[in-house]
């Protein structure tokens, strides 16, 4: 089974206002397996970055002056992301941002949201009254996110790949050897030792070994051994 583990940044809140994509990152996993395929760009939203948006993610309009604008990636974008299954933190926001863009090009296909997976909603579900945040999943899930220092697309969608394995079970999924500790993090099952096995005995009982044993059961009390005979 193929997912792709997608965020964006952007420049607000709003499509429907004059809000534009300006980096998307994908991330490939095959059955819940990260392969090391991803899809990331950087894009001229052709408008001016405000500041709000600058103080999240750090793109500025110099930056993005020379960069690709969405309808030149679109169909890159489309390829890489198939039809597979969209995981996404806060889905509803990053499928209304892409799908505005998709519909301003002749001939791009609709997302819909029935193929996303909505980490946000699962992590609610999992934790209720607990934070959903992604900096607040990693926390708790001991993912280590101290490269985030602003949002960025590719790094988000890679934090979120582990987070989303932990939310559906971590490496643990589906055998019901993990649980979670009070904190709600992953408490790793005990695992019988990876040694050498033990060698099997290299010959039989010998005559001397037999009758020994023997004169150690009949001084047994009421030997099970005996009752069986």
């Amino acid at each position: 089974m193929r997912e792709i583990v997608l965020d964006t940044e952007t420049t607000g809140f709003d499509p429907q206002t004059g809000d534009r994509i300006v980096e998307i990152g994908c991330i490939e996993l095959v059955n819940h397996i990260a392969t090391g395929r991803h899809y990331h760009v950087y894009i001229n939203p052709e408008r001016t970055m405000p500041e709000d948006a600058f103080k999240v993610h750090g793109l500025s309009d110099d930056f993005l002056k020379d960069k690709p604008v969405f309808a030149s990636v679109a169909a890159e974008f489309v390829a890489f992301v198939g039809e597979d299954p969209l995981v996404i933190h806060n889905a509803a926001f990053d499928m209304g941002f892409l799908n505005a863009e998709l519909a301003r090009i002749e001939g791009m296909p609709h997302l819909a949201m029935e193929r996303a997976i909505d980490t946000v909603r699962m992590a609610r579900q999992k934790f209720p009254g607990a934070q959903a945040s992604l900096d607040a999943l990693c926390k708790r899930f001991n993912i280590d996110n101290s490269a985030r220092t602003k949002h960025g697309a590719l790094l988000d969608a890679e934090l979120l790949a582990e987070v989303y394995l932990e939310l559906i079970g971590g490496r643990q999924q589906g055998l019901g050897l993990a649980g979670l500790d009070g904190d709600g993090r992953t408490v790793v099952a005990l695992q019988a030792p990876r040694g050498p096995a033990r060698p099997p005995r290299p010959h039989a009982a010998s005559a001397a070994e037999t009758a020994a044993h023997a004169a150690f059961v009949a001084k047994l009390k009421d030997a099970l051994w005996l009752k069986s005979e």
